[in-house]
């Protein structure tokens, strides 16, 4: 039986690539402005009065939360508002799927793009904190990696539910009950044990904690403190919501 992904998802890839690069002077505030301003508010401004077990300063603590969510925002975004543009304003969806390329190659095209943001921003706000030498282990190189397979998982999830959608109004209750959630109460801030048990128990449902728990033990250089199971998890949702978010879409598209 033939897969219905083929290697055209990687023309829908080039082609958001592309413009991507014509417009990249309005995509630079994104990639590192407002995460260096949270990190300075937060990690200069909050860090003084914040006291962390073992002398730790609060700002070296934030860091890798900082690069996990940002690059799981530039994700999200990019298929949620982004996609849904593309799908229902521009039509170019539609435009695309009257070549060789299908559907499905569509939808991979496009996580696999909102992947390649996370990488990018991923990149981008470690070389800043880098510079603020707030990064002391060479293991923080494997940050990358896990910036893009998050990507994948948040593109997933996003781009499932840019499927389903009846509207662009629709994506507040995606961010306000979803995402801003997951940036405040998944150890981005503060550690998971500072919270009441049912938000702590809450909190490991949350997508980001995984993500956020692994970069920090990376970038700090004990890999060996990080909870390694959450790459099984992350490798899960991504076998959960790419496939469901093919079937979604595709209903989407041919009604």
């Amino acid at each position: 039986m033939r897969s219905p992904v083929s290697y055209r998802s990687l023309r829908v890839w080039q082609r958001n690539r592309d413009v991507f690069f014509k417009l990249w002077r309005t995509e630079v505030p994104g990639f590192f402005a407002e995460p260096l301003l949270v990190l300075l508010a937060m990690g200069a401004g909050l860090g003084t009065y914040v006291v962390l077990e073992g002398g730790e300063r609060y700002i070296k603590f934030i860091a890798p939360g900082i690069v996990a969510s940002y690059a799981m925002f530039s994700t999200i975004f990019e298929c949620t508002y982004g996609s849904y543009v593309r799908m229902k304003m521009q039509r170019t969806y539609d435009a695309i799927i009257t070549t060789p390329v299908n559907i499905e190659d569509v939808v991979t095209g496009e996580i696999l793009w909102g992947a390649t943001r996370s990488l990018l921003t991923a990149c981008v706000i470690l070389i800043v904190v880098s510079a603020f030498g707030l990064v002391d282990s060479p293991w923080a190189i494997f940050a990358i990696p896990l910036a893009l397979l998050a990507g994948l998982m948040f593109g997933s999830i996003a781009l499932f539910f840019t499927s389903v959608v009846p509207s662009i109004n629709s994506f507040n209750y995606f961010f306000t009950l979803f995402v801003t959630p997951m940036f405040f109460f998944s150890g981005v801030f503060f550690p998971l044990d500072s919270f009441d048990p049912l938000v702590r128990h809450l909190s490991w449902i949350a997508p980001l904690t995984p993500v956020v728990n692994l970069t920090r033990a990376v970038v700090s250089g004990e890999p060996g403190a990080g909870a390694w199971w959450g790459l099984g998890v992350i490798v899960g949702i991504i076998a959960l919501f790419f496939p469901l978010s093919l079937i979604t879409m595709r209903r989407r598209l041919l009604r």
